[in-house]
């Protein structure tokens, strides 16, 4: 069984965007998701929402850097060719070269410096096609947790989640993360980042059951991943009962 989620603040949420353990915490990150296999495990849960046509509108809330949505976009550039693409973060800390390169892929980036749960609750005339979020979630609890699912399945057709997984694999990553010669600010934050995962089929369990027709699986993404993905059921390809 795994251990109950424990969600505490993380380092790197606290210290300002140009200090420089900051820097090099998010250039530790990008070597994480490289160990992950981020890409991938984004990759095949996108091909698991199996959406009747391709995105064209949209964001990722927590996006950081905007460096792994880069990354995606330009693995997709053939079956996505453009469209546009909202980076949504409490901080700008996305470098012009990248907003450029976005820009050469076909996509029109648009920063958002906002704190999502605020997002999650607006009014707001703006839907998404599709919503990304990289290890995010782990962040909320409770009824944080429930705002911020509610807002995203009233503002897109379709979400998915690459999370932190909560067991012995998860925790031994986390452990091991100091091997690849990354900081005190990430060591510390993969081991609370691990505790505060996910696992079995919680983030189902927490999806908002009166926002429309949903199909939804959860499932490891090994080595250390757990992931999340949720489509309507009307904008997916062939038959899907609904996963609540």
């Amino acid at each position: 069984m795994s251990p109950v989620r424990r969600v505490l603040p993380e380092l790197l949420d606290d210290l300002p965007a140009e200090d420089p353990r900051a820097r090099r915490s998010r250039r530790d990150l990008q070597r994480v998701h490289y160990a992950m296999g981020t890409l991938s495990i984004l990759r095949r849960a996108l091909a698991r929402l199996r959406l009747v046509k391709r995105p064209e509108r949209i964001i990722e809330i927590g996006a950081g850097d905007g460096t792994l949505m880069l990354r995606l976009l330009g693995a997709l550039r053939r079956e996505w060719p453009g469209g546009e693409l909202t980076l949504l973060d409490r901080q700008e800390i996305v470098s012009p070269q990248t907003l450029e390169a976005f820009e050469r892929l076909g996509w029109r980036a648009t920063l958002s410096c906002a704190d999502v749960l605020a997002w999650a609750q607006a009014s707001s005339p703006q839907r998404y096609d599709l919503c990304i979020a990289t290890l995010f979630l782990h962040h909320f609890d409770g009824e944080r947790l429930d705002v911020l699912l509610r807002g995203i399945a009233a503002q897109t057709q379709a979400f998915v989640a690459c999370e932190p997984r909560r067991d012995w694999a998860g925790w031994l990553g986390s452990h091991l993360i100091g091997f690849m010669g990354a900081n005190q600010v990430t060591r510390e934050d993969a081991a609370t980042s691990v505790a505060a995962g996910f696992s079995d089929r919680e983030l189902t369990q927490a999806w908002p059951a009166g926002e429309g027709d949903w199909a939804v699986e959860e499932y490891p993404a090994r080595p250390f991943g757990h992931c999340f993905v949720a489509a309507r059921v009307e904008g997916r390809e062939g038959s899907a009962a609904r996963g609540r």
